[in-house]
């Protein structure tokens, strides 16, 4: 993966980590980062593409979000295939 994609794929993470967010569960940025035990500024740069997650941090989202880390994943790489084409 070349620094393109890698951008993109934490894009996409991020779209969907705040979709998840404010749909699903209500959870305020603030919250999800003390419920995944992150800064407080975390979840934003997440959300913003501007970081793009570790496996750890994958799976602690994941969980929070109420979803399996393998799902949050599936819907990233769906994302970035159709993006990708």
């Amino acid at each position: 993966m070349n620094g393109v994609e890698s951008e993109l794929v934490a894009q996409i993470f991020g779209r969907i980590v705040k979709s998840l967010r404010k749909g699903t569960t209500g959870l305020t940025q603030e919250a999800l980062a003390e419920k995944t035990d992150t800064d407080r500024t975390y979840p934003s740069l997440l959300e913003n593409g501007q970081r793009c997650p570790t496996l750890w941090v994958v799976i602690r989202y994941a969980r929070a979000l109420g979803i399996e880390p393998d799902l949050l994943v599936k819907m990233v790489m769906l994302k970035f295939k159709s993006k990708i084409r």
